[in-house]
């Protein structure tokens, strides 16, 4: 795609964005894409297919919106791997509060296999917080499942609160927030004690890292066969209760 073109369709994109903030999905009709952005429909067909094609690059464009501002205010907070994870719930949950009919199409329509890159992104952001917290020490179940349960209850939380609109109790995910992150975090280790707990998820978190980066840094591989880091992952799965 030119420059020409991809220009055109952020524009017809932003437009787009405008009536779904003011009017929600069913603002969001070809026409009336076409109309407020001075195209032709021919041409946002050409560009999008059709409104489901048009919302499912509208979702993908929200996702952008919210990885944007969630790495700017995370590069502001001190280097606390847990303190990280309070302020993404936060960040999280003001999007979908500040932007209901973005945050409905993104997480409230969502189709198995249907994900656009940047909610795997997203995903994966998520999955880095956590890891750095397995990493330190702080984490009390596998990244995998507290992954699972920081997207779960944060989307329930941002849902219940959109659909509350006019009586939105902000100290209600601040509460759930507080008893979901301390289910899945622990303390730091005391430098003289051994929670073994902790330290065979950190030591399986690293693993993982070094499994996944690559290229791998200088002295940064797992000089283990797959069947033994297979094996050594589930000992210390097993470790860690």
């Amino acid at each position: 795609m030119n420059e020409g073109r991809r220009a055109a369709r952020r524009q017809v994109l932003q437009v787009a964005a405008k009536l779904l903030e003011e009017g929600g999905s069913e603002a969001v009709s070809t026409r009336a894409v076409a109309a407020a952005a001075g195209v032709t429909a021919p041409a946002l067909y050409r560009m999008f297919d059709d409104k489901d094609g048009l919302l499912a690059e509208l979702a993908a464009y929200g996702f952008e919106m919210y990885l944007a501002e969630k790495r700017e205010a995370l590069a502001l907070t001190p280097d606390d791997p847990v303190a990280d994870l309070y302020r993404g719930w936060d960040l999280h949950v003001d999007f979908g509060v500040q932007h209901p009919a973005f945050y409905m199409l993104m997480y409230g329509t969502v189709q198995p296999g249907r994900r656009p890159p940047a909610a795997d992104e997203a995903h994966a952001l998520l999955v880095r917080l956590l890891g750095r917290a397995a990493d330190a020490g702080r984490l009390r179940v596998p990244v995998e499942q507290a992954t699972r349960v920081i997207h779960a209850a944060t989307t329930g939380a941002t849902l219940a609160l959109i659909g509350e609109e006019s009586e939105r109790d902000l100290a209600t995910s601040a509460r759930l927030r507080d008893t979901v992150i301390a289910s899945i975090t622990t303390d730091p280790p005391a430098s003289s004690g051994s929670d073994l707990a902790s330290r065979a998820l950190a030591l399986d978190a690293a693993l993982e890292t070094g499994l996944t980066t690559e290229p791998p840094a200088a002295g940064a591989g797992v000089p283990l066969r797959d069947t033994e880091t297979a094996l050594l992952r589930e000992w210390l799965q097993q470790l860690a209760g």
